[in-house]
């Protein structure tokens, strides 16, 4: 990060200096933010983030001596020198948002949508030249999206942020503070319906981001999602579409997917010609993420060869999204066990069903949580689908998906077709037993769920990239 010095991140926070405090330089210069105590490094801020079962202040001794020069928090404590604020969540956005129009010339890029927001992330700093800073994994919190920001410098060149979703009014929050140059929007789903009146109330969330944009800046908006083309007419920006319909600037033409359920389409831009692209991904849906992160790069001046090339180069950067790896024993795993909601199931499924080759595919689906009312209908919908797309073997993990297994039984599953778990260790027993080399497993849950075990378990040993 550029350098900061204490009494700047006192302005910027409109806090002030206690006791201890003021026995510090405060023209010393900060070597960068921290909101865990265990990973303060010497000279950082400690900011002291009072949650649900954990107090940050608690810990602002722990991190005074582990060489953090100064606790954000939200009191006194005469003990350790702290910048004393109203709140420290409210104060490191501050900073963050001085820090953003004082120091940083970067181009800053804000990511939102109901799904694909951390695929897309990774992959517009992919295909961007430069000096890309991103968030890492997910990022995408009033906590996150601050800290991002100060982890850049002068020599950063591009700023790619993700904008994560709780309420209404809090992507206008996050975009307060990040001023965002290009604003993506990928789409409206049902991911976290539950916080929320109805995927109308998500859709007016998910356009503040483009609402907050100014007549300078780009709006890039999925034309294949008629919830996100009508924001077009929310914002004061440029507007880029992407996606597969004819009315896109940026789109994809031809899309195949070969054995491995990896996308081929052919990358067109404006009038340009097309240019053939394969991408490293397992799943058609990455074919969205993929047009929207070249839309970014084109709007951001970069060459369309340069664009495909470097969609091709990419690979999966956060964990447990969709990594496909080979077991010891020859089984297919596929970890996509991060989160799940009902537009990102489908999608996964459909990618399990495309990679069959000649074995088995198994699917393990746990629950898909913050769905509210639509928890219901939408679990019973995954388990049918995963009859319709003929999928050899369903285990259903855990309580909430007790009417996914009902819906599979009732829409043709019989005998152990469809079979219910009450945790992963039940389905790590089933699996044991009954794999076999060249098989293919999907495993997927919201996160809270903790299903990634299965997979760690299936790779225990040498596996493959596959």
């Amino acid at each position: 990060m550029t350098t900061l010095t204490l009494a700047q991140v006192i302005e910027a926070a409109h806090g002030s200096a206690n006791p201890p405090l003021t026995d510090v330089d405060l023209e010393e210069s900060i070597s960068g933010f921290a909101v865990d105590s265990r990973s303060v490094g010497p000279g950082a801020v400690f900011v002291a983030i009072a949650g649900e079962k954990v107090d940050g202040h608690d810990f602002a001794q722990d991190a005074v001596s582990a060489g953090a020069v100064a606790v954000l928090s939200n009191r006194d404590l005469s003990d350790v020198p702290c910048i004393v604020v109203d709140d420290p969540v409210l104060a490191l956005g501050r900073i963050a948002h001085w820090y953003r129009t004082n120091a940083l010339t970067a181009t800053v890029i804000g990511v939102t949508g109901s799904s694909g927001k951390t695929t897309t992330k990774d992959l517009i700093a992919d295909v961007l030249p430069g000096n890309v800073v991103a968030a890492r994994g997910s990022f995408n919190t009033e906590v996150g999206l601050p800290l991002t920001i100060l982890e850049a410098d002068a020599s950063t060149d591009y700023l790619v942020l993700e904008m994560g979703m709780r309420g209404v009014g809090h992507i206008r929050y996050l975009a307060e503070i990040a001023e965002p140059d290009i604003g993506v929007v990928l789409n409206v789903g049902l991911a976290h319906v539950g916080m929320m009146d109805g995927p109308e109330q998500i859709a007016r969330a998910k356009s503040e981001l483009v609402q907050a944009l100014s007549t300078e800046a780009t709006a890039v908006l999925n034309a294949d999602d008629p919830a996100v083309v009508a924001m077009a007419e929310a914002t004061k920006a440029r507007v880029t579409l992407f996606g597969e319909s004819e009315s896109a600037d940026v789109r994809a033409e031809s899309v195949s997917l070969d054995a491995s359920g990896r996308a081929r389409f052919s990358l067109r831009v404006g009038d340009a010609p097309a240019v053939s692209v394969a991408l490293n991904l397992h799943g058609q849906h990455f074919v969205s993420a993929a047009l929207a992160a070249a839309a970014v790069a084109h709007t951001c001046g970069v060459a369309v060869a340069h664009i495909a090339s470097a969609l091709e180069a990419a690979g999966p950067r956060s964990p447990l999204r969709m990594e496909v790896r080979t077991s010891p024993d020859g089984v297919t795993v596929i970890n996509d066990a991060y989160n799940a909601n009902p537009d990102s199931m489908r999608a996964a499924l459909k990618t399990l069903r495309s990679m069959a080759g000649g074995g088995r595919t198994w699917a393990v689906l746990g629950e898909m949580r913050e769905l509210g009312d639509h928890s219901l209908p939408e679990h019973d919908a995954i388990g049918r689908l995963v009859v319709r797309l003929d999928i050899s073997r369903l285990i259903c993990v855990g309580s909430g998906t007790k009417v996914m297994h009902l819906a599979a039984s009732n829409e043709g599953s019989w005998a152990d077709e469809s079979v219910w778990v009450e945790d992963a260790s039940g389905a790590i027993e089933i699996l044991d037993r009954d794999l076999q080399s060249g098989d293919t497993v999907l495993i997927k849950a919201s996160r809270a769920i903790g299903l990634e075990v299965v997979a760690e378990h299936l790779l225990a040993g040498e596996g493959e990239t596959a």
